[in-house]
């Protein structure tokens, strides 16, 4: 219903009266806002602005004050309209006032539930007691829907150098190795670093004749095989001998369960030659006098036998050997493998190092076969100035299951060093808790060579296919198949039995001793020799070179945990290849001269025990042929 001006200015006015506001606004308000209602709520918000502008100014009044006394507050704003707070939470408005200012769109039914929830969360903060609940059934109804048979996989890749991939590698680099025609004389000029700044020459001062009375004899017993047997025990045993002054009894040989060689001692060296070279220094008698062995009715177990531990002082043996020696007259020391130490006064070491390198030498049968085979590696060898390679390699079918190395033969080969290892080490593998891991093994260098690997190395290093190599080892483990590479590389490989013939060979067949002593002789003259793995052979072998050579052990030792690494490799390059090896060896070549250290084994580094140190003019007059 519409009413005429007049009545709604009265209504007007009627409508904002107890609004303290100027009379020229509110008629202003009035004719603008014809709406009463409008009109209304107009004021009420200019009044609420006022009032929050007076409470302003009264706070800052506050801040300002410093009588220290409080100011009265200002007076609390007006409530606001009733209407207004109604039209505000319905989110709508008188349309021409404030136009679409409040409005909001209509909420879902998912909006309005999430917020029922949210809702009583809050209020009823209890509830989240609960959620730890609600999540675990969540999740046991989650796996209760998941198949458990299906379960991924991860598969992770081994370690470098933990897995046998050199046929794959061999494969890879072959083309690039046969096409490879930058090698020359390397034999000629291996050996760069020889003899820089001097070398050494043999100096194993001989006494005068005339040793004082005996103080008894000492009887040792020695076990293992050649090069245990030739150290730990022959020359140590002189040590003692000349040490103690007393009488040595030849030592005596076990019949070892592994070695199974009957040999004695004349059988394998020159007894005549090694009691002539002691005789000033140590009384060597090859039997003991029927007065001694009647005190003890002829009965070596009679005697009373001393139990020395392993690398004893060569004190204990003047404290604790000689007084019973003295009393008994005859003494017995079994075992005596390692049972003196490496270190002692320079008299100890002195008998060493003539026992090892002038007193030692093999007997005339074996001595006499070894060198033909030596001239007959130089004749093949014309082509290189009769310069050849060693190679001692240790691939036997004991040693590979004795590494616990796993190689590419599969089941057939698991089957085989089983049955190896219970045969040779009964249980000794197989022991509850003992836990064994070949790609740890072979990432820290513990793993045997394989004919493969040492080809491979070697023509890395810069030996064509005219080397003539000498392969000092025993019986190879399937050895169709592992040697083929090998043979392809080096055609002109030899062997104690390509080299000899069948009855040459008789003589010294099933005596691994007498074998030994064959190979040991053949790589001490070769221009180079590799050791592919550890153990008394090689480590007495590069003594025996360096004594020979001027102090230089002309030994390639490589790095076979680096090795490893490289033959993991199948990516690898040719040149990337090559250079590497070339290092390795370069560093044979610097560590090929090496002195002695404490702890360190004598037969090994000779220098300066058994050697004199000279200028390098004096040197290149004095050195051997190899």
């Amino acid at each position: 219903m519409l009413h005429p001006p007049h009545k709604r200015a009265s209504s007007c006015s009627h409508a904002i009266l107890g609004f303290s506001t100027s009379p020229l606004l509110l008629q202003t308000f009035c004719q603008r806002n014809t709406n009463i209602h409008t009109v209304r709520e107009a004021l009420v918000l200019e009044r609420e602005r006022e009032s929050l502008i007076d409470r302003d100014s009264m706070h800052a009044y506050n801040r300002l004050s410093t009588s220290g006394h409080n100011s009265p507050s200002p007076p609390p704003s007006p409530l606001r309209s009733p209407r207004y707070n109604n039209n505000r939470n319905r989110g709508g408005g008188r349309p021409g006032r404030f136009p679409g200012a409040n409005q909001q769109q209509p909420r879902s039914l998912a909006q309005r539930l999430a917020w029922i929830i949210l809702s009583v969360l809050l209020r009823r903060q209890g509830i989240f007691l609960f959620a730890p609940l609600i999540y675990i059934s969540g999740m046991l109804l989650y796996m209760g829907s998941v198949s458990l048979d299906v379960v991924p996989s991860i598969k992770s890749r081994p370690p470098p150098g933990s897995v046998y991939r050199s046929p794959q590698v061999y494969r890879k680099l072959r083309p690039e190795m046969d096409a490879d025609n930058s090698s020359s004389d390397v034999l000629a000029m291996v050996w760069k670093h020889a003899y820089k700044g001097g070398g050494w020459r043999p100096c194993v001062n001989k006494t005068l004749p005339g040793l004082p009375d005996s103080n008894g004899y000492i009887y040792v017993e020695a076990n293992g095989g050649l090069n245990q047997q030739r150290t730990s025990v022959i020359c140590n045993a002189v040590a003692v001998a000349g040490y103690l002054n007393a009488t040595l009894v030849i030592p005596n040989f076990h019949y070892h369960s592994i070695w199974r060689d009957p040999s004695k001692f004349n059988d394998i060296y020159d007894e005549a030659h090694f009691i002539s070279t002691l005789k000033s220094d140590v009384r060597v008698v090859d039997k003991l006098p029927d007065f001694i062995m009647e005190r003890f009715d002829h009965n070596m177990s009679n005697v009373f036998n001393f139990k020395i531990k392993a690398w004893a002082p060569i004190k204990y043996y003047k404290e604790a050997v000689l007084p019973k020696l003295l009393e008994e007259q005859f003494i017995r020391i079994s075992p005596f493998a390692n049972r003196l130490s490496n270190d002692g006064p320079p008299a100890v070491q002195r008998l060493r190092c003539l026992a090892n390198f002038e007193a030692l030498r093999f007997s005339n049968p074996i001595a006499t076969f070894a060198d033909n085979l030596v001239a007959r590696m130089k004749e093949h060898s014309s082509k290189n100035s009769g310069r050849y390679i060693s190679v001692h390699l240790r691939f036997e079918e004991d040693m590979v299951a004795f590494s616990c190395c796993i190689f590419d033969g599969g089941e057939q080969e698991r089957i085989d060093m089983d049955a190896a290892r219970e045969k040779g080490w009964r249980g000794k593998f197989t022991k509850p808790g003992r836990v064994i891991r070949p790609g740890a093994i072979r990432t820290n260098g513990k793993c045997p060579l394989t004919p493969l690997e040492v080809g491979l190395m070697l023509r890395g290093m810069g030996f064509d296919n005219s080397t003539s190599i000498y392969l000092a080892s025993g019986k190879i483990y399937n050895s169709e198949k592992y040697m083929a590479p090998l043979l392809e590389m080096f055609p002109l490989l030899e062997t104690k039995e390509t080299l000899a013939s069948a009855e040459e060979l008789a003589p010294f067949m099933n005596y691994s001793s007498r074998m030994a002593a064959i190979d040991y002789t053949v790589c001490l003259h070769s221009e180079v020799f590799v050791t592919t793995q550890g153990g008394n052979f090689p480590h007495f072998l590069i003594g025996h070179r360096r004594y020979l050579f001027g102090g230089h052990s002309r030994t390639i030792k490589p790095d076979k945990r680096k090795l490893a690494i490289l033959f993991d490799n199948p990516n690898n390059g040719w040149k990337s290849f090559k250079r590497q090896m070339l290092t390795i060896r370069s560093h044979s070549d610097a560590k090929g001269i090496e002195n002695k250290r404490p702890n360190d084994s004598i037969y090994t580094y000779p220098c300066p025990d058994c050697m004199c140190h000279i200028n390098r003019t004096e040197n290149l007059k004095s050195l051997p042929d190899p």
